[in-house]
């Protein structure tokens, strides 16, 4: 019925939104087991390095998004996460810091964000990870796994952010195949387009807003591009 498809339509869409934000949600729990340790509890050595090479491309599934990064070796990961301190502070110590959700939600906001090296479960959050799950899209365009590894050293530090064309997965797919692009910002912008043409979307993008400052804390100012980019993808489309 219609009643019930609106609030269908607008939880997708902030599905898809948080997916882009890249908020850390632990994954849920299966078969009545507790989820795997977040960072601050989980010991070094909590995953299998060995069978990690370094230039391998590892891939976090979460619930409602992907996470990706370069395996460097000796348990270090670079990976592009949104985050604020890198624009207003110099200290190494506080900017090597596991980022918080608060950082992170700030570097989205204002579009900074760094190409950082962490440990693995540092990475990883205590989720599953793939490794080289990708390489079957690009086939003949990976390259070796030393270039892969160089590319991403030499871009680690501050960079700019976009949600839409230049997050982590535009990092490591520049970094192993020698283009960036995001199928997670793809599928996006097509599903975004797709609840936009449908009569219920102005509704459905206000219920987001809303959800969006009843979840997660924000000022109803930074709600504003999630009421707008579906508008401007509309009439892009």
């Amino acid at each position: 019925t219609m009643k019930n498809a609106v609030p269908q339509a607008a939880s997708l869409l902030l599905e898809k939104l948080l997916l882009l934000v890249h908020v850390r949600a632990l994954p849920a729990a299966s078969g009545g087991e507790p989820p795997p340790p977040p960072p601050s509890t989980a010991a070094p050595g909590y995953y299998d390095t060995s069978c990690f090479k370094r230039g391998d491309l590892l891939e976090v599934p979460r619930t409602l998004f992907i996470h990706f990064g370069i395996y460097l070796g000796e348990n270090r990961v670079a990976h592009l996460m949104p985050d604020i301190l890198p624009a207003i502070t110099d200290d190494r110590r506080q900017i090597e810091q596991v980022v918080t959700n608060k950082r992170l939600i700030l570097g989205v906001i204002t579009k900074t964000a760094s190409i950082r090296v962490d440990t693995v479960e540092d990475f990883a959050y205590g989720g599953s990870i793939l490794v080289n799950h990708m390489d079957r899209l690009f086939e003949d365009q990976v390259l070796s796994s030393e270039e892969a590894a160089r590319r991403a050293e030499k871009l680690v530090g501050a960079t700019a952010y976009s949600l839409l064309w230049n997050n982590c997965e535009h990092f490591v797919t520049y970094c192993r195949y020698g283009a960036p692009v995001s199928f997670q910002t793809d599928k996006f912008c097509e599903t975004v387009k797709m609840i936009i043409r449908d009569q219920r979307s102005v509704l459905a993008s206000v219920l987001v807003g809303l959800a969006s400052i009843v979840c997660l804390g924000l000022a109803p100012s930074t709600t504003l591009p999630t009421i707008i980019i579906p508008f401007f993808l509309w009439m892009a489309g």
